[in-house]
């Protein structure tokens, strides 16, 4: 399988990143191990969790995500066929990016997960509070000690990469390999606008999230009807409109000229596109997991890359 380096770092990951977000809330310990599994099998390496998942859930404190993949490694054995990254900020007992905070949060995660060393070490989201050279400083510090391998950063504009690139060369600091935005056929600026060219230019490695729209994109949300199939329909309510549903034509066209899933069409779109290493996705059942995977083997033509953009497009 096509391999693609994460920026500048050494990591080398296939198109398409696990998101941890269900492991420990809408699959358990069980159907988390399976799909994991199942991962890792079919030739996978990237997971993705933090340190807040799943804290939004009543009578969750964060943490379980971490947990369960903690659990697997250690009775799969699996710890040398994957790479773990996790993030720090959000969880509401360590939040933001203070070097101190950081060190507590670190090692947290490193007792939740089992392990000795993150691959990698995302900052979940920017924090005004904090100069960059600081929080930049922390990493440099656990780079050295062998507790995180590199950085990346989600939900960064273009502005506040820029600024932490630029401080990572004048004070000879790690920079961060890989950002983490949301992008999918529904949510296309924030991506495009700015951190696409951002990415390509200072080659840094993209794994995007919400790839599937909180599961529009999977097709199954078609009218108000819909919105009660999952824990994560009231999310998608938004797109059900005409420019949604128009996508969704679109999808379905292609889809069926492919013998594939309207998921697979989303996931396949998002592999295409200028930047992306590999965009995040979760599965709570092993054969939600194959269904992701498929996408990678499918490509699209060139004319049809145009026509999801162009119905994607907003006016």
């Amino acid at each position: 399988m096509e391999l693609r380096r994460l920026g500048r770092s050494a990591l080398e990951i296939a198109p398409l990143a696990l998101g941890g977000n269900v492991f420990g809330w809408t699959a358990d310990e069980k159907a988390s191990f399976a799909v994991l599994d199942a991962f890792v099998e079919a030739g996978f390496q990237l997971i993705d969790t933090a340190d807040v998942y799943s804290q939004w859930v009543p009578g969750h404190v964060g943490g379980e995500s971490e947990t369960v993949i903690g659990k697997w490694l250690r009775r799969s054995g699996k710890r040398d066929r994957v790479l773990i990254a996790t993030k720090v900020a959000k969880d509401s007992r360590r939040r933001g990016l203070s070097p101190d905070n950081i060190r507590l949060a670190v090692e947290e995660s490193l007792q939740r997960l089992g392990i000795e060393t993150i691959d990698l070490y995302q900052s979940h989201e920017f924090d005004p509070d904090v100069p960059q050279a600081e929080t930049l400083g922390a990493y440099a510090r656990l780079i050295e000690q062998g507790k995180v391998r590199f950085i990346g950063a989600s939900n960064f504009t273009a502005a506040q990469m820029r600024e932490a690139l630029q401080v990572s060369a004048e004070h000879d600091l790690p920079r961060y390999e890989c950002m983490q935005p949301e992008y999918n056929l529904m949510e296309r600026v924030e991506y495009e606008d700015a951190l696409q060219t951002l990415a390509v230019d200072e080659r840094i490695g993209v794994i995007s999230y919400f790839a599937l729209a909180s599961g529009f994109l999977s097709g199954k949300y078609r009218s108000s009807d819909d919105l009660g199939k999952s824990a994560r329909g009231g999310s998608v309510q938004k797109y059900l409109n005409a420019h949604g549903l128009k996508v969704l034509r679109a999808m379905d066209d292609i889809a069926a000229h492919h013998d594939a899933s309207t998921v697979q069409i989303a996931l396949a779109w998002l592999m295409a596109k200028p930047g992306i290493t590999a965009p995040i996705a979760s599965a709570t059942s092993t054969q939600q997991l194959q269904e992701l995977v498929g996408a990678a083997r499918l490509k699209l033509a060139a004319e049809e890359i145009e026509r999801l953009d162009r119905v994607s497009a907003r006016s």
